[in-house]
């Protein structure tokens, strides 16, 4: 049974008759979903169908086919698997706080069922809807591992006062999943979706093409991750932070659209027979810093600007406003890998061409936009567009705490004094060259 810690109520009403309907965002996968799980566990409680439905936003703020393309194809993959366990799946277009209500009420809907995104735009969806039903609605945390809203109702300082939380509980949530059944004969039809007409409606940016390196879908995800088990997790801890070496996951993007659930990740990761030290790095990037990332930005309205960096950042970057910068570049030239630095433009290039940057990368990348733009104001701005614009896990909690930790010191402590960074941790190509062989990752992003 999901774990009553996992269901928040979004509201106080009473069940109605009707089916149960998962309103699916987040969490795209039909297994290892506490949100669907849960829904099924409701329909069968108490005989009612069950139904599943996704509302695409034909114009999402700043998406592009680069991300579309990948969603798509890996909601595709869901529809087939949800109609095997003889669930009907919809998908209707249009924003969800103006379209849901009506489809809620057109299709006899008792009780409403969702997963959890810390998100401002997905919030506001959530209260758009919760305040046009009258039916029951529960979101779900089907995201992490320990429940985001239970574990912590505060916003975390840094890593290790999330990581106490985690060490105390992880043992409670981090269990096997159920099966879901094959769902009773509810007498509502398995409708297609036309995904021709779907894929027609949409008003995104054509100019960022999709990518042929990764394979969206649960199955592609799954088959990913036995591969990282078996090849690249015992070096995890050795490899991780050299950009130019094949040592990190790369299973962000599944994540991010959750063709997989990280629970999965850590349970499998768990059982494998490898290096503990690779396996307890890989952990505390999957479960502490990604749950604080999703921490980071429920509990903190201004995640996305400087107004969300702690008071000792806010005021040292302020003193250091007007210092001279010796480089400034415009935002089209930051796009087209026009600045002075080889090393930016590798990343930048990456970021452009595979829908993916090195994460000791991205820390780079942010940190010189700081020092080469005007002010911090300036430099989230321009963070936020191209990391949102290209990455394929752009517009996600980990990109924006990144970005924030990289800029304004968020969830790291005051360094020595600098000009425009002020006690903001600083980095430099010469200090990435001491850690890692920069002249060949800069000649392999150079083939790209």
């Amino acid at each position: 049974m999901t774990h009553a810690s996992r269901i928040y109520p979004l509201n106080s009403l009473s069940q109605q008759p009707g089916c149960v309907l998962y309103w699916i965002q987040r969490d795209q996968r039909v297994n290892d979903n506490w949100a669907l799980l849960y829904a099924q566990e409701t329909a069968l409680k108490t005989n009612l169908p069950l139904k599943v439905v996704f509302c695409l936003v034909p114009g999402y703020p700043g998406a592009t086919m680069r991300q579309y393309g990948f969603m798509l194809k890996g909601l595709q993959e869901l529809e087939k698997g949800l109609n095997r366990l003889n669930i009907p799946f919809d998908l209707i277009t249009g924003d969800p706080g103006e379209m849901l209500p009506g489809y809620i009420r057109s299709v006899g809907a008792g009780v409403l069922v969702t997963d959890f995104n810390p998100l401002r735009i997905n919030m506001q969806w959530k209260e758009r809807v919760g305040a046009s039903i009258t039916i029951p609605f529960y979101e779900v945390d089907a995201h992490n591992i320990l429940p985001c809203r239970a574990i912590s109702d505060k916003l975390e300082y840094a890593a290790f006062t999330l990581r106490k939380k985690v060490e105390k509980h992880l043992s409670q949530y981090l269990v096997e999943f159920p099966s879901l059944v094959i769902q009773p004969s509810s007498g509502i039809p398995l409708q297609p979706v036309d995904w021709r007409s779907i894929t027609a409606l949409l008003k995104a940016n054509g100019d960022v093409a999709e990518v042929d390196w990764i394979v969206p879908g649960e199955a592609a995800a799954h088959d990913a991750l036995d591969k990282f088990i078996r090849n690249r997790l015992d070096t995890y801890a050795s490899e991780r932070n050299f950009p130019e070496r094949q040592g990190q996951s790369d299973l962000s993007p599944w994540l991010h659209f959750g063709h997989l659930s990280a629970q999965r990740v850590a349970l499998e990761v768990q059982k494998s027979a490898t290096d503990p030290e690779s396996k307890q790095a890989f952990l505390e990037e999957l479960i502490v810093r990604r749950e604080l990332a999703d921490n980071f930005c429920l509990h903190n309205p201004h995640y996305d600007t400087t107004g969300g960096f702690q008071s000792w950042a806010r005021k040292s970057l302020d003193l250091h406003r007007d210092d001279p910068r010796e480089y400034g570049y415009t935002i089209d030239q930051f796009e087209q890998s026009r600045t002075h630095d080889s090393l930016w433009n590798a990343a930048q290039r990456e970021m452009v061409a595979t829908g993916k940057m090195h994460g000791y990368m991205r820390m780079y990348w942010a940190k010189k936009i700081l020092e080469w733009t005007p002010s911090p104001e300036e430099a989230m701005a321009v963070a936020i567009y191209l990391n949102d614009k290209y990455e394929l896990d752009g517009r996600d909690p980990n990109g924006y705490a990144g970005i924030a930790w990289s800029i304004g010191g968020t969830h790291d402590r005051p360094w020595g004094e600098r000009k425009i960074f002020g006690m903001i941790r600083y980095m430099n190509a010469r200090g990435c060259e001491r850690k890692f062989d920069t002249k060949r990752y800069i000649a392999l992003k150079n083939k790209i």
